[in-house]
């Protein structure tokens, strides 16, 4: 009866991160930089919060949209730290985890045919979700601006179907971020368009440079702009699986109903560490993000000294390095580097077409693992040399 299944899902392929990670743990020995979650604990107190949730019987059902302690609590979080203004009774929502405020996002916005921007090289889990609604995704080729989806690439794909710009930033798989004029660009041009934003701020914690902006604290693009973000990596919470949607009220509204029908509502106990986390354990991500910024700059300057051509990351905990100096395809280079050093990254043809030539290396792993794996990516390209 396959026949039957939903012609979109079977075309739809599973992630070529999560591939290329099972594919590759059959290999003994081997130093894995494959996978986003962060190598802290969840802090302690978050954790107390959860167990006395439990004992206090905290494990009923919720609001759809979280409960409000939760909801104002992320509402004063996003306006304290990027001067974001979210009515928490109905702007804002609590999802499980930000994979699934993305999926109700654009499952609200999206109709057959319309079509959706991002840039490429780009995080694979969008894609997905917007053939499963009958639309198109336009991967706009990043690789000569930095990995920064610019307002003049926009505008020369922009189109009467064009219904959403997705702006991942801090992104994965590169770590870039955008600067304040680039938003304001982006915004001048979007700003009397029947556009939406749907911007993913899920690593707003992790920018080392500056401070996190988001385009929606640019007043023209409120209105337009969907926020997602979370507590998976600015906590270390990735398995508690809460996620967190802002969008104005008309919008949110109309979200909200498709997450109702999708999940009913997160995890109660969830909710009450999420609490926690955002009240008491609000600046928890500075100490773990001086700890990224040092494994970033060790691992820059490893690859740097190898011969990788490298955009230098100013947020999250990954980097993408160029490996044309060494071969021209990167699942070919990234299996190699398995059989051969025992080192697994990600082949950058998993974030697009756009990635090809790339490799992505997670930080998220103790310096260590790091200065191993470096070491024994510099033996295989010493030895690849020599040969």
């Amino acid at each position: 009866m396959e026949h039957l299944i939903n012609k979109r899902v079977k075309e739809i392929e599973l992630s070529g991160i999560r591939t290329f990670y099972n594919m590759v743990s059959q290999y003994q020995d081997v130093l894995s930089l494959t996978i986003g979650q962060p190598d802290f604990l969840t802090p302690q107190h978050v954790k107390e919060a959860a167990k006395s949730a439990i004992d206090d019987n905290q494990t009923s059902y919720t609001h759809n949209a979280g409960t409000i302690e939760l909801r104002e609590a992320a509402a004063q979080f996003v306006k304290e730290k990027y001067d974001l203004h979210y009515n928490p009774a109905d702007e804002v929502i609590v999802t499980i985890g930000a994979s699934q405020a993305i999926d109700i996002a654009l499952r609200t916005i999206l109709e057959e045919d319309s079509e959706v921007i991002l840039p490429g090289p780009v995080y694979p889990g969008y894609e997905p979700l917007i053939r499963l609604n009958g639309a198109k995704p336009v991967h706009i080729d990043t690789t000569e601006t930095g990995f920064r989806l610019t307002a003049d690439l926009i505008q020369q794909h922009l189109t009467s179907k064009t219904r959403c710009v997705i702006l991942p930033y801090p992104s994965n798989p590169t770590g870039v971020t955008l600067s304040q004029q680039e938003l304001e660009e982006i915004a001048a041009l979007l700003s009397d368009k029947n556009i939406f934003v749907l911007s993913d701020e899920i690593y707003s914690e992790l920018v080392f440079d500056k401070k996190h902006q988001s385009i929606a604290s640019i007043s023209s693009m409120k209105e337009k702009t969907i926020v997602i973000n979370g507590v998976s990596k600015s906590h270390s919470m990735t398995g508690w699986r809460i996620g967190l949607l802002f969008a104005p009220s008309y919008l949110a509204k109309h979200i909200l109903k498709v997450h109702q029908y999708n999940v009913s509502c997160a995890s109660s106990v969830s909710q009450a560490a999420a609490l926690e986390a955002l009240t008491a354990g609000k600046n928890d991500a500075v100490d773990m993000k001086k700890e990224y910024e040092q494994r970033l700059n060790y691992v820059y300057d490893r690859l740097v000294n190898m011969g990788f051509d490298v955009e230098k990351p100013t947020g999250a905990f990954y980097i993408f390095p160029s490996i044309q100096n060494f071969h021209s395809n990167s699942f070919d280079f990234a299996l190699e580097l398995v059989k051969e050093a025992g080192v697994a990254l990600v082949p950058g043809s998993a974030f697009s077409s756009h990635g090809e030539g790339y490799v992505r290396l997670s930080y998220a792993y103790s310096m260590n693992t790091l200065r191993a794996a470096c070491d024994r990516i510099e033996a295989y390209l010493t030895s690849r040399q020599s040969r």
